[in-house]
């Protein structure tokens, strides 16, 4: 048996042992991360969407900056940028995007309603949020347009939540949002102060601090290689198209009807707005500016109803000035091969820096097309328009995509259990009603070997109730 005076330097020296193994691992986790990626979900106020559009304004709203729609009246904002400290749970989270509302339209063909709504920025801050964000509005009397930039438009509701000790993603569902004074200024003086706004739901992945940049895997072409492959006849590089088929469509399989959703595969990329079909192969010749190019990915959208709809091996071909966009189509019955669904004008599809861009050309189904949708729209109809990107240099690159980041899935009801375990899910107390928002946080502490274990708990309770 070991003297007392030996047993007390033993433990004394696993103390300090622990105790360096934990704290290295304590301050990483701590360490305020980067929001990258990510996206929120806000339709603002649904009653001013309806006014809008009503019989009295008889206005309309349309989307800017790859802003997009979710169901029958939320608008998506994407790409967050910012910051999150899990220690404190303060965070900041800017999105891009926005919506502009115009109506009440003047005989002289000018709107005594016009305003938009853009680049959405969360703040929470010592247990209190507020919603931020550009706005351009014009005074409903004198019609002076006013253009303010990030204007605090409203105070978020965060009862219950505590934002301390996530990782990614992080997700927030369903906040109360009421208008601040300066929002009701901002907003034209439509709503007073303390106006009920929708409420807001978001998403966002969190990065933590970069370390040593790793080593690239994948080696840079050589400049005789480079040089060889843009004087190969027809070759190119890489090759995207995007295209959203058709908003309304997108509302509907989404919405209160078909209460569906859609599915991507093999590659296909989802960016709010629009669907990125990657991956292109084929031939493009620059002095003729024709492409003839297959593209990987697949868009499934399904629903009540019966609805259920495929749209893969996606093919675009362009020449003299005119596109074709195909798929196989799979809906009743046996797939339809290589359908061509709309056409678009591609009057200039010459390269600059290596890359060859059409943006947003207007598009039109075709009776094919047509057909592929159920006869659901006509021949002639207006689709979403069609972006084009071709790379014939090794070294350019393809137009960014939105960035709606991974997909955070939190549980229906907040839990009150404490982020003690390695899993760590909701860190929320649950609001009064019951039914209120969550916050969904992933990851968690690292425990250490069982060795240590009753030390550790002695620690992470005395952690714990410095937290509380």
């Amino acid at each position: 048996m070991l003297p007392s005076r030996s047993v007390r330097a033993l433990v004394v020296a696993l103390f300090a042992v622990l105790l360096g193994a934990l704290l290295p691992a304590t301050a990483a986790q701590a360490a305020s991360r980067t929001v990258q990626g990510g996206r929120l979900d806000w339709g603002i106020k649904s009653s001013f969407q309806s006014y809008v559009t009503g019989p009295i304004a008889q206005g309309s709203w349309g989307l800017t900056g790859g802003a997009a729609t979710v169901g029958g009246s939320q608008f998506r904002f994407h790409s967050a940028t910012g910051s999150y400290d899990p220690t404190s749970g303060e965070f900041r989270a800017g999105f891009s995007g926005g919506v502009r509302f115009v109506g009440h339209q003047r005989s002289d063909g000018t709107n005594q309603l016009d305003l938009t709504i853009s680049r959405p920025t969360i703040r929470i801050s010592g247990g209190g949020g507020t919603l931020y964000a550009d706005m351009v509005s014009k005074d409903r009397e004198s019609g002076r347009v006013t253009n303010s930039a990030q204007v605090p438009l409203a105070t978020l509701g965060l009862s219950g939540i505590d934002m301390r000790g996530g990782t990614t993603p992080i997700a927030l569902t369903s906040v109360p949002a009421t208008l601040t004074a300066q929002g009701a200024t901002a907003f034209a003086g439509y709503y007073t102060a303390g106006t009920p706004l929708d409420p807001i739901t978001l998403s966002v992945d969190t990065k933590a601090p970069a370390g040593a940049p790793a080593a690239s895997t994948s080696p840079s072409p050589s400049p005789s290689k480079t040089k060889k492959a843009e004087k190969t006849a027809g070759r190119f590089e890489d090759a995207a198209v995007d295209w959203g088929v058709r908003r309304t469509y997108r509302e509907y399989v989404t919405g209160s009807i078909a209460q569906g959703k859609w599915t991507l595969a093999d590659g296909a990329q989802d960016g709010g707005a629009l669907f990125r079909f990657p991956q292109g192969k084929g031939t493009y010749d620059a002095k003729k500016q024709s492409l003839d190019a297959a593209f990987a990915g697949s868009v499934r959208f399904t629903g009540k109803g019966g609805l259920d709809l495929e749209l893969a091996g996606v093919t675009v071909k362009v020449a003299s000035g005119k596109g074709t966009l195909r798929a196989d189509v799979t809906s009743e019955g046996p797939t339809r091969e290589d359908v061509p669904l709309v056409t678009f004008a591609a009057e200039d599809l010459t390269p600059k820096d290596g890359l060859a861009v059409l943006t947003e050309a207007p598009a039109t189904l075709t009776a094919d097309g047509a057909e592929a949708f159920g006869s659901l729209y006509s021949a002639g109809t207006a689709m979403d328009p069609v972006s084009l990107a071709v790379t014939v240099d090794a070294k350019a690159a393809l137009p960014a995509l939105p960035d709606l980041g991974t997909t955070a899935e939190p549980s229906a009801t907040p839990s009150k259990k404490p982020a003690t375990t390695a899993s760590v899910q909701p860190v929320a107390a649950e609001s009064g009603s019951g039914s209120g928002p969550y916050l969904a946080a992933g990851g968690g502490a690292v425990l250490l070997a069982a060795a240590g274990g009753g030390l550790w708990l002695a620690l992470r309770r005395r952690t714990a109730a410095r937290n509380t």
